[in-house]
């Protein structure tokens, strides 16, 4: 992690296009500024874990009904196509 100090106005870059700023200090807080292209995702870290938790949470179920269904349809085909 690269660790920088700055002060109220002063900024940092990101790539080309992505500029933050220090907007205000008031003790342990710190508001910045972020100019970027609306084109990138911007998020706080508490809301892209959450989102990431449950699109994992998401993937499991979807994963979970897939493979029930193709246990059902395995004993449907058994059924009818008994092995020779």
């Amino acid at each position: 992690m690269l660790a920088l100090t700055r002060r109220v106005g002063q900024s940092i870059i990101i790539g080309e296009n992505i500029e933050i700023t220090i907007v205000e200090v008031k003790g342990d807080q710190v508001r910045i500024g972020i100019n970027a292209p609306k084109s990138v995702r911007i998020l706080r870290k508490e809301i892209f874990d959450e989102i990431q938790f449950e699109n994992k949470k998401a993937a499991d179920v979807a994963g979970k009904m897939v493979g029930d269904q193709v246990k059902e349809l395995e004993s449907i085909m058994k059924k009818y196509n008994p092995p020779e």
